[in-house]
Order: C-alpha cells, then structure tokens, then sequence
C-alpha cells in the first residue's frame, strides 16, 4: 500500500491464483535454491506472497514504481488494516507474519538478501519483525483510539485459541482449504515436505514453533459443489445432503483444482472423481469429499510422525466445514483420533483476543488465560483399523493415478 494515502497499489492476486507457476519453476534453476526451505521455513509455491510480489515488480509497474520511489509499504492484511484504520507505531509485524512474507530467514533472524534481490525486490517498505505482543499502535472505532497489544496469523491465533500450548498438540481450521498446525516447541526442525513457522513469541516464553500443512480444496470444493456443480442447494447444507447415504459407493474425490498439497507437493495434479456408477447420486459425491478431507489430514499427521516422532492425541477443528457433524465423525473415523469441536467455533479470534489481553495485562500468564467454554462436542472413530488402512489404500491409489494423468497433461 501507498505509505501517504493508505490505499492499496494496484490489484492483488489471491492466494490459491497460480499465474506466478513459471515463476517459481524459474526460481528453481537459481544457484541457491536448495536452501530456500531451511531458510524460510517452507517451499516458495505459487501461492507464496514473495512470489506474488516478484510477479507483481514484473507485471504491475504502478507497484514497481512506488517500490522504487520508496512510497511502498508491504506487508500482511493486519499490517494494512492498522495503518488504514489508525495509527501504527511503526510498520512493523510479529514474527509469524514477518516470516509469511517468504522473504525472512527465520533461522538466522534477517531478511535474506540474496533471495530479495533475485526476486528483484528491494528491502525498503518490509516489516521489522517484534514479540506478538507489542504495542502496535491504536485502531480508530468510532471516537475511540483502541490500543493494538498483539497481531498474530491465522493459523496461529487458532493454535493458540484452541489451548494448545505443549508439543504434539494440534488443531485443523477448515477454511478455504484445511489447515493442520500442530505445537512443534522451542527448537524449529528441519523439514523436507512440511512448514516450519514461529506460532508466537511471547516474553516468558520466547519463539514457540510450529509445523504446518494445507491440503487441497476443502471450503472451496464444497463452494463448487454448490455453485458450479449444482449438487448442493447452498453450502451449508452439506451436512443435510450427505446424511441421505451411509457412505460414498465407491466414488473417491480428490479435489485438486489448483493441485495437491502436502505430503504430495504436486500443482500439476488435478482434480477428480472415480468409481462413479448409475446407483451414485450427488449424496454420495458429497460423501466422497468429506472422505477426501479427513484422507488428506491423515497424510498429514503420518507425515509429522514419520518426520519428528509427534504423535498427534486429539485433533482440534475449527472453520465452516466442522459445522458438519457428518465431516467431523467421518475424520475421527480416518484419523482414529477423538475429534474435538468447540462450542466456541471462532477460535482464530478467540486466540487473537487472548494474546491481546495478555499484551494489555489482562491476564499475566498462561495458567491465568480463560479454558475454552464447556459443551463442545467430541466426536469418538467409530472405523476398526483394517477399515481405516483399507480405505486410506485405496485413496492413495487413486491420488497416485491423478498425479499419473497430470505428469502426462
């Protein structure tokens, strides 16, 4: 955004846009790319804002030229937010958001020079990184200044709003797509597949980690299924819809619209649906999704485990598709976990209010922070182990066909 006016500079691309691919493919020849995971902590994907913001210097030149004059300031929604909507202290983000931007070395605490320039950014207009609880300056409601005591990621706030403190403790918001981020600790691990983030940085904790992963299409499948399928009246009848069966006959889906995440990396795989016959109706599609999502998570979790010997006990969830009892009961019988839902279903706000209160002195340690209010749901597997291994099988063959059939596109 324009540092005088507080008015964005020029259009932005959504996150899950893929024009910045040839890009990236690019970046993969440069002489230093096999460090870019270590250094920031995940793979620059099509979907990273430092790809989007090289793309942007190449292609936008009202956004290359404020860069160059200086006028720029860069930085995340909340960063924007703050300096539209009041007055910042300065421009500055926590650490988690700083690292977001995938232009931060996390492990030696700096901007990565080498990187920024390939991308042919400069440095100026980036956010100095501070603790998560920092005063960041006030937001203006109405003819009250409110003080800004913390900022924080999404995923993060959700970590920390669902109560999850010690290692191995993990939550799932299922957005746009699902997000599983478990507590990881003090020490940041070396990943080969998996995201490794600051989750907060608190004074009497100091950098807390966390590992992240994302799958393919979640909320978004269920939006095509209402909107360009037709197979859904609205989104949010998709518990409604898939009661009307008991399982999926057979079909799987593997919604790769914009290709396959984590553990599989792979953009050029796209979406599909198998093991249709004239006894499956839309019921059984929905199903099939459902299914789909809980067989992602599980890839997830069997990757953690593999990686860092983190065993995931119970799954936390959170966003639009956990409203579905039919979702959360057939990811506990994936998974083999208790699935939790909370009561209070805004955890990532629930997070961000704790950690403000914490920075205004509201509560002074963690043992003083409120426990999630009582009367969420936990959804017990109801799966045997053979059914779960058997099903899970049987997605993965159909996932390693659907990346066949890109690899050929």
């Amino acid at each position: 955004w324009d540092e005088r006016s507080c008015l964005p500079i020029a259009n932005a691309i959504t996150w899950q846009d893929l024009r910045t691919t040839a890009l990236v493919e690019e970046l993969d020849s440069w002489a230093l790319a096999h460090e870019r995971r270590y250094r920031l902590g995940y793979y620059p994907g099509p979907w990273c804002a430092a790809m989007h913001l090289s793309w942007r210097m190449r292609h936008q030149p009202e956004f290359r030229s404020a860069v160059e004059a200086g006028r720029a300031r860069i930085g995340m929604s909340a960063g924007w937010l703050l300096a539209a909507l009041g007055a910042p202290a300065a421009h500055v983000h926590d650490y988690a958001l700083v690292q977001k931007t995938g232009l931060w070395d996390f492990r030696q605490g700096e901007y990565w020079s080498a990187w920024i320039e390939r991308l042919g950014l400069g440095q100026a207009g980036l956010p100095a990184p501070v603790s998560t609880l920092y005063p960041f300056g006030t937001l203006s409601i109405g003819d009250a200044s409110v003080p800004v005591t913390a900022m924080a990621g999404d995923q993060q706030a959700a970590l920390f709003g669902h109560g999850c403190r010690q290692p191995g403790e993990a939550e799932c918001t299922h957005g746009t797509v699902s997000f599983v981020d478990v507590v990881a600790g003090a020490e940041p691990p070396e990943m080969d597949c998996l995201n490794v983030y600051h989750a907060w940085s608190l004074p009497a904790a100091g950098h807390v980690y966390c590992l992240e992963a994302d799958t393919a299409a979640s909320g978004a499948a269920v939006r095509w299924l209402a909107t360009q399928a037709g197979l859904l009246e609205s989104e949010g009848a998709i518990d409604q819809v898939a009661r009307q069966v008991a399982d999926a006959g057979g079909v799987t889906f593997v919604p790769a619209f914009s290709g396959l995440n984590v553990p599989y990396n792979d953009h050029a795989a796209r979406a599909a649906i198998t093991g249709m016959t004239l006894g499956v109706g839309r019921a059984h599609i929905v199903r099939a999704l459902l299914e789909a999502i809980a067989y992602q998570v599980r890839a997830i979790l069997d990757t953690i485990a593999a990686s860092t010997g983190l065993r995931v006990e119970r799954l936390n969830v959170g966003g639009g598709v956990s409203a579905s009892d039919v979702a959360c009961q057939t990811q506990a019988d994936i998974l083999g976990l208790p699935v939790l839902r909370p009561v209070e279903r805004e955890t990532t706000a629930r997070g961000a209010a704790l950690l403000a209160g914490l920075g205004a002195g509201v509560w002074r340690h963690f043992g003083d922070l409120p426990p999630l209010p009582s009367g969420g749901t936990v959804f017990e597997p109801k799966w045997s182990q053979d059914q779960r291994d058997a099903g899970y099988a049987s997605w993965q063959d159909v996932v390693a066909r659907v990346r066949e059939l890109g690899a050929q596109a």
